[in-house]
């Protein structure tokens, strides 16, 4: 029986129960973390006398070699083995013999697993934090290109003012800076290390944690050993962070599956990220877009599970925390798939400025320039509004638009003659963060500074 506890027993554990139990099929992912973990504790182990120094090293060589053997696919990990601590422990020990055995002195599984999940997730958001900045890079590309491309404004999915496409494009962009924070802020809570803790109660051993953590890279460690073992804040955090991502993907994949459409016809997208239909020969489907809207679910449920299992338990470690794992694999493969694929559809993306100009016609969007012309003239808002309001009615029956009135009827509508384009619109916009150009220009700017600040960390 490939367990670290068959010394208490004396029989095999049920083949059912070992197949619900055992959490090497999906934990196996851990294991270069596994190795990196015990390499610094039996390296403190020898550093503070635990153990003798050559034995530490003799360890430390072992890890080292099981290590390089692992990634060369010259090794694999036992699969009857109960999980990815006990599966390295036994290669050690096939390799270096009994001496193996002394790796475990002051530590638990209870602490080593929340060290490799914390080290995992770290460098899981360190490649999802470039991931997103590569990412909002396209966008602040495509904004810049089409800084001249006005096209309608959506409340309620009805168009309600002109405005820029770069505009539209970098609320996008600052959308994902707010999940890269996010993403870099949950990071300071992952980089703290709980082995050290053992089982719940700490060890009477005397170790060294903080070079532990100096070895692993850690800010610091737990303070608390009961909380360290069972603590998965980290992951709710990370998971809850990841949603967020996965909610942005998806507006932008709705918008973009819109847009693709003959109904809107905004853009092109490529053919490399779209698919086919088996039956119908002229179909052309985003199915990246609508994939992204489709997985948002599936993230959305790994923080609802996560919450779930933790919601109700004890201190401290309990074995339903092992349900963390998945959740937490299968939102960061789930990212890391999405991401490079939104950057290259965005990239390859044509956007249609004539179509946008086209839907801009005639769909009264520029009714509230007229109102605001008004005020302008004193009239109070609340009046200019009513004004306004009749004038499209009157314009709806006759079926011309705004820019349709001649500048007789204008004036005799409001008194004056204002501009009536989507063009006067947009550029009137110039209050900060609004859709002028000047505005977007200024917006675009600080886009960038954003991002020349993550590339330098």
């Amino acid at each position: 029986m490939n367990t670290l506890y068959s010394g208490r027993f004396t029989g095999d554990v049920d083949a059912s129960v070992k197949r619900l139990n055992d959490s090497l099929p999906f934990d196996q992912i851990l294991w270069p973390h596994d190795i990196e973990g015990s390499i610094a504790h039996a390296t403190m182990l020898g550093e503070c006398g635990i153990i003798p120094r050559e034995e530490s090293i003799e360890i430390v060589e072992g890890l080292k070699g099981i290590e390089a053997a692992l990634q060369a696919g010259e090794l694999q990990l036992p699969q009857d083995a109960e999980d990815v601590h006990t599966a390295v422990e036994l290669l050690l020990r096939e390799r270096i013999g009994p001496v193996a055995g002394k790796l475990h002195t002051a530590r638990s599984r209870n602490d080593q697993v929340a060290t490799d999940t914390r080290l995992f997730l770290r460098q899981a958001i360190d490649h999802l934090v470039k991931s997103l900045s590569s990412f909002q890079e396209v966008l602040c590309g495509a904004a810049e290109r089409e800084m001249g491309t006005i096209m309608p404004g959506y409340t309620h999915m009805q168009h309600a003012q002109p405005v820029l496409l770069a505009h539209h494009l970098l609320a996008y962009f600052w959308m994902f800076e707010r999940d890269r924070e996010r993403l870099l802020d949950c990071r300071k809570r992952v980089n703290v290390l709980p082995l050290g803790s053992a089982a719940l109660a700490g060890t009477s051993f005397s170790i060294n944690r903080d070079r532990v953590g100096e070895l692993l890279g850690f800010d610091s460690v737990t303070q608390n050993s009961l909380d360290a073992v069972s603590d998965r804040d980290y992951i709710v955090e990370f998971l809850a962070a990841g949603s967020l991502v996965a909610m942005h993907l998806s507006r932008l994949a709705e918008e973009l599956i819109l847009w693709n459409s003959p109904a809107f016809g905004f853009v092109d997208l490529d053919d490399s990220v779209t698919t086919g239909s088996s039956i119908m020969p002229q179909k052309k489907n985003p199915d990246v877009a609508e994939l992204a809207r489709g997985k948002t679910g599936r993230v959305f449920g790994h923080l609802m599970a996560m919450l779930t299992v933790m919601k109700g338990l004890p201190l401290a470690y309990n074995k339903d925390t092992q349900e963390d794992k998945e959740p937490l694999f299968d939102t960061v493969e789930t990212l890391e798939l999405l991401l490079p694929a939104f950057e290259r559809m965005l990239s390859a993306a044509k956007f249609n400025g004539a179509k946008m100009a086209s839907a801009l016609k005639g769909d009264f969007s520029t009714a509230t320039d007229l109102a605001d012309w008004l005020v302008r003239q004193g009239t109070p808002f609340r009046d200019a509004h009513e004004k306004v309001a009749g004038l499209v009615r009157s314009c709806i029956q006759r079926g011309i638009g705004l820019e349709d009135l001649s500048a007789e009827e204008l004036g005799a509508a409001l008194g004056g003659v204002p501009e009536v384009s989507p063009e006067a619109s947009v550029a009137s916009r110039t209050s900060a963060g609004g859709t002028a150009p000047e505005a977007v220009r200024i917006q675009l700017e600080l886009a960038k500074k954003a991002l020349a600040r993550s590339y330098s960390k």
